[in-house]
């Protein structure tokens, strides 16, 4: 769709762009207390007999709907390249959020191995091209924009090839907006390196440490740049949005979605002057924000989405150190301290991570005081995380060591077992 196919009786209605600022404002951030977590992670379908292979899509639909309840009710969904990711509901504190993702990470493996698959959290597919399987109109709409724009390579390798842990946590009061989000955005380019797992993405390596985190960065800034928090959070995040590519229109009564195959920003379509075949409504608004990437959105709560996702061995203690060094006031006015140095080398951090002597200094600080203020259930975790970044490696550094003495499909059948 180009931006003057809107006929003339299809003018927006004057007052829209006041409604569509005040419609994501309301929904910004939410007042709360801190302490409330929700986790979600990506999984890459491996096939166990032929893992160097995709499993299509009438295979994975074919596994969704075999999938039983979960157990702790997460919900499952399928992304763009295959990738499964489970969503828990929010749970009080870490330790349960941890808890319930583990029970149904368990019982979605079981129903993977009963035809053949397995699951591999890691935070990009190591071996398989890239490609697209997951048939539905937002994701076809998605990839047409991407290439009409110039982001197609990076585009495509972030919806086929990358999995991520997102964690999702309260805005806190009303107060203390400003700050928490300027903390956990100081915390990110850290937090990229402590995560970083995904050091091939295709049988390719391009030498840096997180090559999902590559992808994002190989994409559209206005889409997936950092929130500029130099003003009022809420104000801020209304501007981004604003500002933003229009990526498609849907057709609610179809089920459809058509591409934006030129560069127009929200605020132009609710004005009238970039043209898309209709006036964009409220639920218009909605569906732009969650076309939105930036690795902290606000979404009434907070999500936390710089994070590779890594190995069943470590995404607990990740998801701890996270939190702790957010919600924990020792440890996040500690965390402050180290990160303050690097809070803007989000680039550094996906391409040299602990390589980078400020990073790891960082890392290593965080670590130790995450391990020492932890939840008590989760403290064996995070100390071995933190043993780990004592050595200057991420959990991306073991694969890198292994493929180097096997292969990367061998490898992410393996960690299907793990």
């Amino acid at each position: 769709m180009t931006a003057r196919q809107m006929t003339a009786f299809e003018t927006p209605a004057p007052g829209l762009i006041e409604q569509s600022r005040a419609h994501i404002a309301a929904r910004a951030l939410t007042p709360s207390t801190v302490g409330d977590v929700g986790l979600e992670l990506e999984y890459h379908v491996v096939d166990r007999q032929r893992p160097h292979r995709r499993p299509a899509w009438d295979e994975l639909a074919a596994l969704v709907a075999d999938v039983p309840a979960l157990p702790e009710g997460s919900r499952l969904t399928v992304e763009p390249g295959g990738q499964l990711e489970l969503s828990t509901p929010p749970r009080l504190g870490v330790g349960a959020a941890v808890a319930a993702l583990r029970r149904d990470e368990q019982a979605l493996t079981e129903a993977a191995a009963e035809v053949g698959m397995g699951l591999a959290p890691l935070g990009s597919d190591l071996a398989r091209p890239v490609r697209r399987v997951n048939p539905a109109s937002r994701y076809v709409a998605m990839e047409r924009h991407f290439d009409a724009l110039g982001y197609g390579p990076s585009g495509r390798a972030m919806m086929a090839s990358t999995a991520a842990l997102q964690i999702n946590v309260n805005a806190g009061p009303r107060q203390g907006w400003a700050e928490r989000l300027k903390h956990i955005q100081r915390l990110g380019p850290v937090l990229v390196a402590l995560s970083a797992c995904s050091p091939l993405l295709g049988n390719r390596a391009s030498g840096w440490n997180s090559m999902r985190q590559q992808a994002w960065l190989g994409m559209d800034e206005a889409r997936c740049r950092p929130v500029p928090l130099d003003v009022d959070p809420v104000a801020a995040w209304v501007s981004y949005a604003m500002s933003a590519p229009v990526m498609l229109v849907r057709d609610p009564a179809a089920s459809t979605a058509e591409p934006v195959v030129e560069r127009v920003a929200f605020r132009d379509w609710a004005a009238g002057s970039a043209r898309l075949g209709r006036p964009p409504t409220m639920a218009d608004v909605d569906y732009h924000l969650s076309t939105l990437f930036p690795p902290i959105r606000p979404r009434g709560y907070l999500e936390i989405r710089c994070l590779d996702a890594v190995p069943r061995r470590w995404w607990p203690a990740l998801a701890a150190l996270t939190v702790t060094l957010l919600d924990d006031e020792v440890a996040a006015d500690r965390a402050a301290e180290l990160c303050e140095p690097v809070g803007e080398a989000w680039t550094v951090a996906a391409r040299e991570g602990m390589r980078h002597p400020s990073l790891l200094a960082a890392a290593r600080g965080c670590a130790e005081v995450a391990a020492r203020r932890c939840p008590a259930e989760l403290r064996d975790d995070v100390e071995a995380y933190a043993e780990l970044v004592s050595r200057g490696r991420a959990p991306g550094h073991d694969l890198r060591e292994r493929v180097a003495g096997s292969s990367p499909s061998i490898v992410m059948e393996e960690e299907t077992h793990a």
